[in-house]
């Protein structure tokens, strides 16, 4: 089971950007869809994208869709979420999670059908956007 430390968070006014790494430890980090997750203050957590094993496809929630870009670079084993055009809403711990068989697609509402284990998550990595 692969383990993540996530970075790359911080304080940004409206509109900036960031880069968010996470880092996997463990085998076989190429086989597994990776999807970055958020858990803003009093709310529950929720998928935000994630980007398939082999190739590469990628899946955006509609809150975020043509803002933030995941990739990932598996000689690294690593992911990454960079987020462009911030806004207050995304303010938020963002963490990585890994699934053997989801498929990444298109967009939607939500990571239909992936409900990560939370208690193995990272320490996460803090979003705050604010003026």
């Amino acid at each position: 089971q692969l383990q993540f430390v996530e970075s790359g968070g911080g304080l940004v006014q409206p509109g900036g950007s960031l880069r968010l790494s996470c880092v996997a430890s463990g085998s076989s980090f190429d086989d597994y869809t990776i999807g970055w997750f958020r858990q803003a203050p009093g709310k529950a957590h929720e998928g935000v994208a994630c980007i398939s094993s082999g190739d590469g496809a990628t899946y955006y929630v509609d809150s975020v869709k043509d803002r933030f870009t995941v990739d990932r670079d598996n000689a690294k084993n690593t992911a990454y979420l960079q987020m462009n055009n911030l806004q207050p809403d995304d303010t938020a711990v963002y963490y990585c999670a890994a699934h053997r068989t989801y498929y990444c697609a298109g967009t939607g509402a939500a990571l239909y059908g992936w409900n990560p284990d939370i208690n193995s998550w990272g320490k996460g990595t803090l979003v705050t956007v604010s003026a």
